[in-house]
C-alpha cells in the first residue's frame, strides 16, 4: 500500500528533476554560444616562451599589433622564458579554454616532449593547433674575431679541438638548440651546449666570444650581421634567403641532411570551443594576408606558413617524431 501511494510523487519528481537538469543544460548552451558569438569581450594574453627580441616573440608581436585592431581588444604578449618553453606552455595548457590565454611558440614544442620526461602537460592532448604564423630560417653566426670564413673553418675548429668549441642556444628544447643538434650530428663534431632563456642573450654572448657559435632566428641577428657585429655562415633552410642572398645554406656549406625550419605557431587549450578556435584561426589568416605584415615579415627572412587547425594538429605529431630521432640520437636530457 505504501508503494502504491509513494509511486505517483516520485514519478513527478524524477519529472521535474529531469525538466530542471534540461533547462539548465540548455541555458548553459545558451550562455556559451553567446560567449563564443561575442568573443571576445575582453584583452587577450599571448604567451611567449622567450624573452623580448627573440624570433618568437617578434612574430608574435607583428600578428598581435594587426589582431588587436581586428578584434577590438587588446592582444597583450606576456614573456614567460625558461626550460625551452615548458613554462609557458604548462601555464596555457592549465589555463580556462575560453580564448583569452593563447600560446605561441616555436618548433621546439614538438622537441620538448622527447626531452623532458616529466611534463606537466601532454603536448597533444592538452594543447591544440590553431595555425602556424611564419616559418623562418636561423642563420649560423659567429663573432667576426674568431676569423672563420665558412662553415669549413669552423668544424675544421671543432674537430681540432674537439669538445673545447661551445654554442649558444636560446634554451634547452627549443628551436634554436635542435637546429645546432642536428648540424652538430650530421658534420660530426662535439661542442659544449650553452642554453640562455632568450636568443638576445645568446647573441651578446656570441658577439663578445664567450660562445663560439650560434644558429639564431634571422628575424633577431639581421641587425647585428648588418652593422659588422656578428658573421653569417649559413643560412639553416635548404634554400637561400632572400634577405641574406650572399650567405649559403649549410647543405651548400657540404653538411648534408642539416638543413632546419623553424616554425612559429599558434595554440590553445585543446577544450577550447570549435568556433572560437575558427575565430582565431581566420583573424590569424586575415592578418598573415595583409600587405605590410607581409613586408615586415619578408624583411626578417619570415614567412606566412598557414595552416588549418587540423593540420597542424598533424604536422605537429610528424614534427615531434622527427624531434624525437634527433634527441635519441644526440642524447638529449632535459632536468
Amino acid at each position: 500500500m505504501f508503494c502504491k501511494y509513494l509511486i505517483g510523487p516520485i514519478k513527478g519528481l524524477n519529472t521535474l528533476v529531469l525538466g530542471i537538469g534540461l533547462g539548465l543544460g540548455f541555458a548553459m548552451a545558451l550562455g556559451s554560444a553567446h560567449a563564443q558569438n561575442t568573443y571576445p569581450t575582453k584583452p587577450i594574453r599571448f604567451f611567449v616562451p622567450f624573452t623580448a627580441g627573440s624570433g618568437t616573440d617578434i612574430v608574435a608581436r607583428t600578428v598581435a599589433d594587426v589582431m588587436s585592431k581586428s578584434l577590438g581588444q587588446p592582444v597583450l604578449i606576456e614573456n614567460r622564458p625558461g626550460a625551452g618553453g615548458t613554462i609557458a606552455a604548462s601555464q596555457v595548457a592549465k589555463s580556462d579554454p575560453d580564448g583569452y590565454t593563447i600560446l605561441v611558440h616555436s618548433s621546439g614544442h614538438a622537441l620538448n616532449p622527447s626531452i623532458y620526461p616529466n611534463l606537466p602537460y601532454d603536448t597533444v592532448k592538452d594543447l591544440s593547433g590553431v595555425t602556424p604564423l611564419a616559418a623562418l630560417p636561423n642563420v649560423l653566426v659567429v663573432s667576426p674575431a674568431r676569423g672563420w670564413k665558412g662553415v669549413g673553418d669552423l668544424i675544421a675548429a671543432a674537430k681540432a679541438s674537439p669538445g673545447q668549441l661551445n654554442y649558444a642556444s636560446a634554451g634547452m628544447g627549443s628551436a634554436t638548440h635542435l637546429n645546432a643538434e642536428k648540424f652538430k650530428l650530421q658534420a660530426a663534431i662535439d661542442a659544449v651546449h650553452v642554453p640562455f632563456k632568450g636568443t638576445p642573450e645568446a647573441l651578446s654572448d656570441v658577439i663578445g666570444g664567450r660562445n663560439d657559435w650560434f644558429f639564431a632566428p634571422l628575424s633577431s641577428a639581421l641587425p647585428l650581421i648588418k652593422d659588422g657585429k656578428l658573421q653569417a655562415l649559413a643560412v639553416s633552410t635548404a634554400q637561400r634567403s632572400a634577405t641574406l642572398p650572399q650567405v649559403p645554406t649549410t647543405l651548400e656549406a657540404g653538411v648534408a641532411g642539416s638543413d632546419y625550419v623553424f616554425w612559429v605557431g599558434m595554440l590553445v587549450p585543446s577544450a577550447t570551443p570549435a568556433p572560437i578556435v575558427k575565430r582565431l584561426h581566420d583573424e590569424v589568416i586575415k592578418a598573415l594576408a595583409q600587405a605590410d605584415v607581409k613586408d615586415k615579415l619578408n624583411r626578417l627572412g619570415a614567412e606566412p606558413m598557414p595552416m588549418t587547425p587540423e593540420a597542424f594538429n598533424a604536422f605537429i605529431k610528424s614534427e615531434m617524431d622527427s624531434a624525437a630521432k634527433i634527441a635519441k640520437a644526440a642524447g638529449l636530457k632535459g632536468s
